[in-house]
């Protein structure tokens, strides 16, 4: 009695968790067999990278799979991707497969630029993303849903962290007027990693440090703006935009007007345009005086030139004297 107690105890320990245990009893309660069957190992779980780096102008691929803790289906089932925010991100793809099909029927892509890469049947969910711009960046999101008899979805909490990398490029270059005639410049730039902007000029040496001060602040998204806050010499202003993966560059020229009043730079396109002005009403004046003449010619003193005259008197003076006298009735 005691050998039989110490085995099943031993049976107990010996049982993994997970598991369970079904017995079959008599009618005297004595314990007959004991079949122990293993529960699922398989859960649900998504497999993705922590990050995905490409270049703006490429493809990227985000790698995603799963798996689920049905032995087997063949079920409906659709798979979605999503941007920004895990469950309640914007859609960027979505495609959907029929019962025992492996095709999955895209019925969303936004721009028309995402593509399954994967085979949802074969727990893969890896997507394909065309022509990168840096709006592209962010965290996206896979996720798979069964229907039918099972109704089972399961999406990633965490998802991938897609970085869109570019070199420097220029967006914008003006020059503003600022307090006291005085003058400013801005130079807008966008890339990423994100581009320092360097200023030079005249009296501004070679650059100014490239690095983020007062007059340089970072824009949302990948763009950073610097400020030049006074223009004080005329020349060319040069912005300077690099990162890692290169530099870009753009000039604006400053010239002022200096007349003898000490006038501003505005001054010369100011005149320019109020000489514009003037020939413009110029024109306009011709026009109005034009349109008040009369429509008939003034007579004038000199005679009329003599016009020459179908009559039949005319038509006799010029007869020959050998042409018979045209007959004439008389009273």
């Amino acid at each position: 009695m005691e050998w039989s107690l110490r085995l099943l105890a031993c049976l107990v320990g010996i049982l993994p968790i997970g598991s369970f245990v079904r017995t079959k009893r008599d009618t005297t309660r004595n314990l007959l067999d004991t079949e122990v069957h293993s529960a699922p190992t398989q859960r649900w779980s998504m497999h993705v990278p922590a990050e995905v780096s490409a270049a703006a102008g490429e493809a990227a691929v985000l790698p995603c799979t799963f798996t689920h803790p049905h032995r087997h289906y063949d079920g409906p089932l659709t798979a979605i991707w999503r941007a920004g925010e895990a469950y309640a991100g914007p859609q960027v793809f979505r495609c959907a497969a029929a019962r025992g099909s492996e095709l999955c029927q895209t019925a969303l892509s936004l721009h028309g630029r995402f593509r399954l890469l994967g085979n949802p049947r074969r727990n893969d969910l890896s997507l394909r993303v065309e022509r990168l711009a840096l709006a592209d960046d962010g965290r996206y999101f896979c996720r798979v849903e069964f229907a039918g008899d099972v109704h089972d979805r399961y999406e990633s909490r965490h998802g991938i962290r897609l970085r869109v990398t570019a070199a420097p490029r220029i967006i914008n270059l003006s020059v503003l007027p600022g307090p006291a005639h005085s003058f400013r410049a801005l130079c807008t730039a966008e890339g990423e990693p994100p581009p320092v902007l360097d200023w030079s000029g005249p009296a501004l040496g070679n650059g100014s440090a490239a690095v983020r001060g007062p007059g340089q602040r970072q824009d949302p998204g990948h763009q950073v703006t610097a400020e030049l806050p006074a223009l004080v010499h005329d020349g060319r202003y040069t912005c300077t935009a690099s990162n890692s993966l290169g530099r870009a560059e753009a000039s604006v020229y400053l010239f002022r007007f200096h007349g003898a009043s000490g006038a501003s730079a505005l001054a010369l396109p100011l005149g320019a345009l109020g000489l514009k002005a003037l020939l413009l009403l110029g024109v306009l004046a011709a026009r109005a005086v034009a349109r008040r003449r009369p429509e008939h010619p003034v007579a004038q003193d000199t005679p009329p030139r003599p016009q020459a005259q179908e009559s039949n008197y005319e038509n006799l003076s010029q007869m020959s004297p050998r042409d018979p006298p045209a007959a004439t009735c008389l009273p």
